[in-house]
């Protein structure tokens, strides 16, 4: 079954953490296998208590395991780093079929 990384980041300065932590991220949810399927700044907040202009980042894995895998390494420990400071994060795995039913 699927996993996915759903994170919601309130971010205070867009241009530092997408030139720094979203570089080096984007590299290694590649070399660990995973995919982006979304990857959207200026939510709209209806409900809770994050706050509006949150960014929202959505990465697909082939299964819980291997988000871990990226999410536990050391050369991810290094890159979120580069995120203290100018993001307040929300981070949740799920496992689900795919929409496409490859996995079924």
């Amino acid at each position: 079954m699927a996993a996915y990384l759903i994170i919601s980041a309130k971010i205070s300065d867009r241009d530092r953490f997408i030139s720094g932590y979203g570089v080096a991220a984007a590299k290694l949810v590649d070399q660990f296998g995973g995919r982006y399927v979304l990857r959207a700044p200026g939510a709209q907040l209806l409900e809770g208590e994050f706050g509006d202009g949150g960014s929202v980042v959505i990465s697909e894995w082939n299964d819980k395991a291997a988000a871990l895998r990226f999410w536990n390494s050391p050369e991810y420990a290094e890159v979120r780093k580069l995120r203290e400071g100018i993001a307040d994060v929300q981070v949740v795995l799920i496992e689900a079929p795919r929409i496409d039913g490859s996995d079924a």
